[in-house]
């Protein structure tokens, strides 16, 4: 699980946009999944990407399913138009 997703969470929780546990990394790590971090890397290539997509976290995902060859979890019809692998979350 990305930073960016945790941190996408995280605002849309305080802004009461989604109900989502207190303590969310507890429970990536409960569940077995990797945590990824954002780098500097990731930073500067999220800076230098196409700008079909104006949402800066969906961008981030974006570049780090590109360079750490990841496949992003999603209903957004838009990042598919970057060339990475997806899996339609809508299904």
């Amino acid at each position: 699980m990305s930073a960016a997703t945790l941190w996408e969470i995280s605002i849309k929780k305080k802004k009461g946009l989604l109900v989502a546990p207190d303590d969310i990394d507890g429970v990536v790590e409960d569940e077995g999944f990797s945590k990824l971090p954002i780098t500097l890397f990731h930073g500067e290539q999220a800076g230098a990407l196409e700008e079909m997509h104006k949402d800066p976290f969906d961008r981030m995902l974006i570049v780090q399913a590109q360079s750490d060859g990841l496949e992003l979890l999603t209903v957004d019809e838009i990042i598919p138009k970057y060339s990475v692998r997806v899996i339609d979350a809508s299904k």
